[in-house]
């Protein structure tokens, strides 16, 4: 089992977790650290393994994508952070703060002010207007109801919903009520959002539309988001790093470039053999570095190639600046089709 000593870098820490469900989950448990595979355990004890030995560490500020086939284990894992599942054996760590040593007290007040979850079916009141489901987590908190309707309000604005504040459910589309679920969730303020499948609902414009949407909230409010999916493209696009679970076992973490370019196994590699490499190459690991001319146009330095692409239309080459807005190289059209030929090819091979 790993080293559990707080760290104030990581907003989760998951250490040896392991769900195994059944009537007698320590017995299958010794078979699974036997040597038994997960399919091996089920047909011998009937029990189901959930997750196996999984451990992960998230960072704060980061948008962490898990993601997996049906069945591997991602929505299982997203529950036991906020311990609606509790593991048969390992820890888990979040804020500094073992959850699962919390009695039941500490547990509400832990869902109420450090998590918030946004779900894959929205979850929404339908007797409730819109406003009232994005300030029903601040009524459960016991916000005066001035405060949080004034809170809902700014929340519907954010999300785009702006005149729909009294709308029940119903007559919202799926992605407006998508957004109303979190708008709910980023009106608690918490510092960990859970996101579970939150856009696979939806249909895939709008389901895009949602993604960009995130990426451009978390630019101002730089939560922890552990963001659940099956759809190998939104986890390129939206995420800082990604784990690939199969079977309830984590096959690779890294960053996004990191699982396409360098899959760590055939079952990776069949994710990624279709991916568009441009979604996941970032500008910085194949700009020119050094002192140029200004230039017009720039991108910063974790800018995917699909996104600079289209600015050579109009560009020879496009500046590269880092965090702080200074350029610190350029990246041409010649580079960038280089890049994606090398890799191209070596993923054929």
């Amino acid at each position: 089992m790993s080293d559990m000593t707080p760290n104030p870098d990581l907003a989760i820490r998951m250490s040896g977790v392991t769900k195994i469900f059944g009537p007698d989950p320590q017995g299958a448990l010794a078979l699974l650290r036997s040597g038994r595979s997960k399919s091996e355990v089920q047909s011998e004890t009937n029990h189901v393994v959930g997750l196996d030995d999984v451990s992960l560490d998230i960072a704060r500020g980061q948008i962490f994508v898990v993601m997996g086939l049906s069945g591997s284990g991602k929505s299982t894992l997203i529950r036991h952070v906020n311990r609606l599942i509790d593991p048969t054996a390992g820890e888990i760590v979040v804020e500094g703060t073992d959850v699962l040593k919390m009695s039941l007290p500490e547990l509400r007040g832990f869902r109420r002010n450090t998590v918030a979850m946004v779900f894959q079916k929205f979850g929404l009141l339908p007797h409730r207007s819109v406003i009232d489901n994005v300030a029903y987590g601040l009524e459960v908190k016991g916000v005066p109801k001035a405060e949080r309707l004034e809170k809902a309000a700014g929340w519907i604005e954010t999300v785009g919903l702006a005149g729909y504040e009294q709308s029940r459910p119903r007559q919202l589309s799926g992605g407006q009520q998508q957004r109303v679920g979190l708008a709910r969730a980023l009106a608690l303020d918490t510092d960990i959002i859970l996101m579970d499948e939150a856009f696979s609902a939806l249909d895939p414009l709008i389901r895009s539309g949602m993604q960009d949407q995130l990426i451009e909230l978390q630019k101002s409010l730089g939560k922890t988001i552990l963001f659940i999916t099956h759809d190998f493209d939104e986890a390129l696009k939206i995420a800082d790093r990604i784990a690939v679970l199969k079977d309830g076992a984590v096959q690779q973490v890294g960053k996004p470039q990191d699982i396409v370019l360098k899959p760590a196994n055939e079952h990776i590699e069949e994710f990624v053999r279709e991916v568009n490499k441009a979604r996941a190459i970032q500008v910085r690991t194949i700009m020119e570095r050094g002192e140029f001319d200004p230039c017009d146009q720039s991108v910063p330095d974790t800018a995917r190639c699909e996104d600079v692409l289209p600015l050579f239309a109009e560009n020879q080459w496009v500046g590269v600046v880092n965090d702080s807005g200074r350029q610190i190289g350029r990246i041409t059209a010649k580079q960038v089709i280089k890049a994606l030929a090398r890799y191209s090819a070596s993923t054929m091979n």
